[in-house]
């Protein structure tokens, strides 16, 4: 059932009642609104009384207005040697539906898994020359740039994916870094923004992922940087978030994209920490988890937008993490292995690394077998890579 704001509830309660008193029967307008939960039409007459249908409506109407999720009774503990092997399994058939249809993300796709498997520390799990040899077919030596898989167009999205790849691996000698460095300066446009791929789209992610390729590849200066920060800037909202171009709805994930370039930029302190923190933490639901904006249900993704972003502004204590920990732990698949946005959902790398992502900011070491190693909050990658690239960003 679709969101109902109040005044629309009323009208259609009493649409819904007026017609049970007017026909005695359930019309077309009550089975729209999902009020006659066990009405049959016997001998075309309904065997609810007003009191039940008036029952039954407000328990329809809370439904429709809920904008959080219930959690099971008991919540598990991290399954990392399942996580570790749903990983390391996934997508490895390519006669798999899976495989078929996420071709068009493959790159950003080994970039969840692979830096879930580091964040566990079980990078090995997967065979690194065939890694590298994918990432190397996907690289467009016209542009610059790579492609999700080859033979499609190069983007600064999965050219992000793919440095923080080969990063993470400690072989970004493996492809020419100028090229690279070239593809990200042709996208910058006069006004600081930059463009996804040559089809001309401008999207704050994609100045996230241009600054971010470039600093993994200690190359920053080869972009307008002032006017980078002042593109992002200008996608500020009068909540404190941020949208994804100037004027957009303030949203998590773009939220991530802003603070994490500034913080590239090192230029966090010309935004409100305080006003866009308070926005942040409004995003958490009464189940722990935490939406992208508001009116809208928990996903395990956000843990990450939100709590990163939070990190980054230094106010990550201003969340109940206990919620948060729960909430995630209760998205696991048990017997699968992976996680999902919510519980009892699909499971897949996605939300695989977002969940683990989260979970290692707030150090959680509920496992004491495996603990996950510390993850950067702007690059979404293990500290140990970061440090041994000597990235210097600014956090607090």
């Amino acid at each position: 059932m679709p969101y109902l704001h109040h005044k629309e509830f009323e009208l259609a309660w009493c649409q819904c009642l007026g017609s049970y008193q007017n026909n005695k029967r359930a019309d077309t307008t009550a089975f729209a609104f999902g009020s006659f939960r066990d009405c049959r039409e016997d001998t075309g007459r309904c065997n609810n009384n007003v009191s039940v249908v008036k029952r039954e409506c407000c328990i329809k109407m809370a439904a429709s207005l809920s904008t959080d999720i219930l959690l099971p009774d008991a919540t598990p503990l991290l399954q990392l040697p399942k996580h570790i092997e749903f990983l390391a399994k996934y997508g490895t058939s390519k006669e798999d539906y899976e495989f078929c249809m996420t071709e068009f993300l493959r790159m950003s796709g080994m970039y969840w898994g692979l830096t879930a498997l580091d964040l566990m520390g079980k990078l090995d799990s997967v065979p690194k020359e065939e890694v590298i040899e994918f990432v190397q077919d996907c690289f467009d030596e016209v542009s610059g740039g790579f492609s999700p898989a080859k033979e499609h167009d190069p983007h600064i999205l999965y050219t992000l994916s793919a440095i923080q790849i080969l990063a993470t691996y400690d072989e970004l000698k493996a492809i020419d870094t100028t090229k690279v460095v070239g593809f990200v300066q042709s996208l910058q446009q006069t006004d600081g923004s930059f463009f996804g791929d040559k089809w001309g789209e401008v999207d704050i992610r994609f100045t996230f992922c241009a600054v971010a390729t470039l600093a993994l590849l200690k190359q920053l200066d080869a972009v307008n940087t002032r006017k980078a920060t002042d593109f992002v800037l200008s996608c500020q909202n009068f909540d404190g978030g941020f949208g994804s171009k100037p004027g957009s709805e303030s949203h998590a994930g773009l939220i991530y994209c802003a603070v994490g370039a500034l913080s590239i930029l090192k230029e966090v302190d010309r935004i409100d920490g305080d006003l866009l923190g308070w926005w942040l933490c409004e995003r958490q639901l009464k189940s722990g988890g935490f939406n992208g904006r508001p009116e809208k249900l928990p996903d395990v993704c956000y843990s990450w937008w939100v709590l990163a972003s939070l990190s980054i502004l230094g106010r990550a204590h201003w969340i109940d993490k206990k919620a948060l920990i729960k909430f995630i732990l209760s998205c696991q698949d048990v017997s699968t292995g992976g996680f999902a946005d919510r519980p009892g959902d699909i499971v897949d790398p996605f939300h695989t690394l977002f969940g683990l992502g989260a979970l290692s900011i707030m150090g959680y070491d509920g496992d004491k077998a495996i603990n996950l190693k510390k993850i950067n909050p702007v690059f979404c990658m293990s500290q140990d890579v970061i440090d041994r690239l000597g990235i210097d960003v600014q956090l607090p």
